[in-house]
C-alpha cells in the first residue's frame, strides 16, 4: 500500500521577469508519508519557501510551477483552479507560517478565526465549531483555551498566537501540514514545547509534515528524513541519523561544520563558515552550482552538473565525489585558526571595566482608570530590570541569556542610555552611566558602543556604507580628516570586507553584511566596551558563523570587552567567557561560562539547556517543560520571582512554600559561579547533566 501523502515529481518553479523566466526551484522529487515529518534546510535564497509556496500555489501572479507534477492523494494539483485549491487548502493541507499575524486577524477573536475554518469548510454550527475549537487549543496545551478564544491576537504572547496557528491549522485535521520556519521568532522554551507539539500532532493525527527551517537544530530534533537544498536543487536526502553522522555532499558538511557545539567554548576552538553565498538563480554557474564554494572542486566540477543519485536506497546526493569524500579528514583553511587565548597568571589582578549594584530600571505603566487619569490612583510600574548586581572583565565577553520579557534588552539600553536607571549603580571605567545618553560626555559615548539585531533598523538606506562609517569617526574626532576614508578602508578590512563595499548602498548588501558594516561602525569609535543585542539570531548559520568568528577575533586583536545577548545556548556559550541567566528583571545565575553548562544548575537554567534544539540527533537530552508563561513585570510572583513554574520546589522539605514566601539567598559555587534559589546547594548538584551526546573521535 503506497502510503505517500503527496509526491513531488522533478518540479520546477519560475519567476517571470522582464529578462526572462527566472528558475528558483529546479527538478526536485521526494515523497511525505502519513505520520512522516521531511525536515528541508538550507541557507536563504536555496528555495526552501518557494517549494513549500509552489506546492499549495501561493507563488504570487509572477510564480508558476514550470516543469514536473505535484501529485496529492492520488490527484495532481499542478493546473487546479483557485477555487479547487481553495478547498484543497481549508480541508486537506494546511500551512503555518514564520510569523503567526500572519495568519490572524488583528481585529477579529480568537474564537472567530478559527470557528470559520469548520463552518466554512466543514458546514458545522456555530457551538459545535466553538466546542472544537476549544478542544484543539487544548491539544496544543493552551492555558485556559475558553478564555482565549474571546481575546484578539494582541492580548495572548508570541507563543500562544503560534499555538493558535497550529491549532487552527490542525481542525480539519489535515493530511498534509507545511511549516515554514514555525519557531524561529519564539524564545527557546516556547519552540521546545512547539517541537512537542510537532510530534504529537503526527503521532495523533498521523498527519504528514513538511518542516522548513534553517536552524539544523530544529530539523535534527523533529525530523524523520532531511532534505538539503542549494540555489534551487535538492543536493542531498537521507534519513535524520544519517545526515548528520554521515554527511555526503560538500554543501550538507559545510551547514553541520557552522554550528557551534553546545559544549565547545572559543578556546581552541573555531567555527568554519562556508565562503561565499548562494548565487542568484539568475546568474548560475555553469557547472556543479555549488562548485564555486567547495572545498573539493575538480574540473569535472566545473564542466558538467551532477545529476541527484542513489547511493544506497535511502541516501540521494548531487555530487560526483560523494564517496570519496570524508569529512573527518577535511581540513581547515590556513586563515580559520583557532582562537587560543594566553594562559592567565592566577596572580594576575582582573581589571573590572563596568559594574552594576542592585541597578534598576522601572517603565510607569499607563492606567486606564478614572483616579489614575485624575492623578489620584496608585503608580504602578513594569520593573524590567529589578536588583540586579554584576561585574564585566575587561578584555571578556559576558553573555546574557533568557526568555523574552526578561529583561535583557533593558539591561542593554541601560547601560548604553537609551533608558535611565531607576535606582541602584551602574559604573562604566569609574564614570556613572545611570542617566541617558544625552546627558552623558561624548568621550564616554564613544567608548560605549552597540550592534543591534537589525541593521536595516539602524542603517539609512540612502547613504553609502563609506558615509555610514565615516560618521563616527567625523563626531568623535578619531583620526584627522584627510585620513577619515583610510580609517573606513582599514575597517571594512577589520570585517573582512574590501574597498569596494564603501561606495556600496544597504540594499545593495547581504544580511551579513550589513551586520558587518554594523560591527565596523560599533569599532570606528575604538571603544572599550561593545553591547551585542541579539546580533546573530537573524542570520543564517554560515554567515552567523563568519560573524561570531569576526567578534571573536576583533575581541583578540583589540582587546574589546563585550556584552552578548542571545536565545541561543550554544552561541552563548561558545562567545562567552562569563554567562548571566536572567529571569523576570533579575539574574537567577551568573557564574564561568563552563560552569553554567553543567550541575549545579538554577532550575530555569536546567529548563533552558533541556529545550535549546541539538543539531545532533543521536544526543540524550532530559524534557523540562515549563509550565505556564512568564509572569507580567508589572507584579512578580512573590518570594523566588521563578516558584510558579519551577520543576525542582519538590527538593525542599516544605514542598516549596518557602518559594513563595521568601527571597532566595544566593548559593556560591566556587570560582564566581553563584545560584539565586532555595534549594541547597548539595542536592542542586545531584541533579544529573541535562545534555547527554557522544563524543567524537574528532571532539575528543
Amino acid at each position: 500500500m503506497d502510503r505517500a501523502v503527496i509526491k513531488i515529481q522533478n518540479v520546477g518553479i519560475s519567476y517571470e521577469t522582464r529578462y526572462g523566466d527566472v528558475l528558483a526551484v529546479k527538478d526536485v522529487s521526494f515523497d511525505i508519508h502519513r505520520g512522516e515529518t521531511v525536515g528541508v534546510v538550507g541557507e536563504s535564497g536555496c528555495g526552501k519557501s518557494t517549494l513549500a509556496y509552489g506546492m499549495v500555489n501561493y507563488l504570487g501572479r509572477n510564480g508558476k510551477i514550470s516543469k514536473g507534477d505535484i501529485i496529492f492523494q492520488g490527484q495532481s494539483l499542478v493546473g487546479r483552479s483557485a477555487e479547487e485549491l481553495r478547498q484543497l487548502r481549508g480541508n486537506q493541507i494546511s500551512m503555518v507560517y514564520q510569523d503567526p499575524m500572519t495568519s490572524l486577524n488583528p481585529v477579529l477573536r480568537i474564537g472567530e478565526q478559527m470557528s470559520e475554518v469548520l463552518t466554512v469548510h466543514r458546514d458545522i454550527e456555530e457551538t459545535e465549531a466553538r466546542r472544537r475549537c476549544a478542544d484543539m487549543l487544548a491539544k496544543v496545551n493552551m492555558p485556559d483555551p475558553v478564555k482565549v478564544l474571546e481575546r484578539y491576537p494582541h492580548q495572548i504572547s508570541g507563543g500562544q498566537q503560534q499555538r493558535v496557528v497550529i491549532a487552527m491549522a490542525m481542525l480539519n485535521n489535515p493530511a498534509l501540514l507545511i511549516m515554514d520556519e514555525p519557531t524561529t521568532a519564539l524564545d527557546v522554551t516556547v519552540e521546545a514545547t512547539a517541537l512537542d507539539l510537532v510530534n504529537q500532532l503526527r503521532r495523533d493525527f498521523d498527519t504528514a509534515i513538511l518542516l522548513i527551517s534553517h536552524n539544523m537544530g530544529v530539523i535534527a530534533r523533529v525530523s524523520d528524513r532531511v532534505g538539503v537544498m542549494y540555489a534551487g536543487e535538492l543536493v542531498e536526502m537521507a534519513a535524520v541519523e544519517e545526515i548528520f553522522a554521515n554527511p555526503r555532499h560538500p554543501y550538507t558538511q559545510g551547514l553541520i561544520r557552522c554550528l557551534p557545539k553546545l559544549g565547545r567554548s572559543k578556546q581552541g576552538s573555531v567555527l568554519y563558515p562556508i565562503r561565499g553565498r548562494v548565487p542568484s538563480p539568475a546568474n548560475l554557474p555553469p557547472g556543479c552550482l555549488y562548485e564555486p564554494r567547495c572545498d573539493y572542486a575538480r574540473d569535472a566540477c566545473r564542466q558538467e552538473r551532477p545529476e541527484l543519485r542513489y547511493l544506497n536506497k535511502d541516501h540521494t546526493t548531487r555530487c560526483f565525489f560523494s564517496e570519496e569524500i570524508n569529512p573527518a579528514e577535511w581540513t581547515p583553511p590556513p586563515d580559520l585558526a583557532p582562537i587560543v587565548d594566553e594562559a592567565e597568571d592566577a596572580d594576575e589582578v582582573v581589571d573590572t571595566i563596568l559594574t552594576a549594584t542592585h541597578l534598576q530600571t522601572y517603565y510607569r505603566h499607563p492606567s486606564s482608570s478614572l483616579l489614575s487619569i485624575i492623578g489620584l490612583g496608585k503608580k504602578e510600574y513594569v520593573k524590567a530590570v529589578d536588583d540586579i548586581s554584576f561585574d564585566v572583565v575587561k578584555g571578556k565577553t559576558l553573555g546574557v541569556v533568557g526568555e523574552s520579557g526578561c529583561g535583557k534588552s533593558t539591561l542593554i539600553k541601560t547601560i548604553i542610555g537609551l533608558e535611565a536607571k531607576t535606582g541602584g549603580d551602574a559604573e562604566f571605567m569609574g564614570f556613572d552611566i545611570g542617566n541617558k545618553v544625552k546627558k552623558r560626555d561624548l568621550n564616554l559615548i564613544r567608548e560605549l558602543q552597540m550592534v543591534f539585531q537589525n541593521p536595516d533598523s539602524t542603517m539609512n538606506p540612502t547613504y553609502t556604507v563609506g558615509k555610514q562609517i565615516e560618521r563616527p569617526l567625523r563626531r568623535f574626532k578619531i583620526v584627522p580628516k584627510d585620513q577619515i576614508r583610510g580609517e573606513v578602508v582599514r575597517l571594512l578590512q577589520a570585517v573582512k570586507l574590501d574597498e569596494y563595499y564603501y561606495d556600496r548602498l544597504p540594499r545593495q548588501l547581504s544580511g551579513g553584511e550589513k551586520q558587518r558594516i554594523g560591527i565596523a561602525r560599533a569599532l570606528a569609535g575604538r571603544p572599550d566596551l561593545v553591547l551585542c543585542d541579539e546580533p546573530v539570531s537573524a542570520l543564517d548559520v554560515s554567515v552567523q558563523a563568519a560573524v561570531v568568528n569576526l567578534l571573536l577575533e576583533i575581541q583578540k586583536n583589540f582587546g574589546t570587552t563585550m556584552m552578548f545577548i542571545a536565545h541561543d545556548l550554544s552561541v552563548v556559550r561558545f562567545i562567552s567567557d562569563y554567562i548571566a541567566v536572567m529571569y523576570l528583571g533579575q539574574i537567577a545565575e551568573i557564574g564561568a561560562a563552563e560552569a553554567i553548562y553543567q550541575p549545579p544548575y538554577h532550575p530555569y537554567t536546567e529548563a533552558l539547556l533541556s529545550a535549546v534544539p541539538i543539531p545532533d540527533p543521536t544526543a540524550e537530552q532530559k524534557r523540562i517543560r515549563l509550565e505556564g508563561n512568564v509572569p507580567s513585570p508589572l507584579n512578580p510572583p512573590s518570594g523566588c520571582r521563578f516558584h510558579t513554574r519551577c520543576p525542582r520546589r519538590e527538593l525542599l522539605p516544605d514542598g516549596g512554600q518557602i518559594c513563595e514566601m521568601e527571597i532566595p539567598p544566593w548559593r556560591d559555587a566556587g570560582n564566581g559561579h553563584r545560584i539565586f534559589c532555595h534549594v541547597p546547594l548539595e542536592e542542586l548538584e545531584k541533579i544529573e547533566p541535562v545534555i547527554h551526546a557522544p563524543v567524537s573521535t574528532e571532539e575528543a
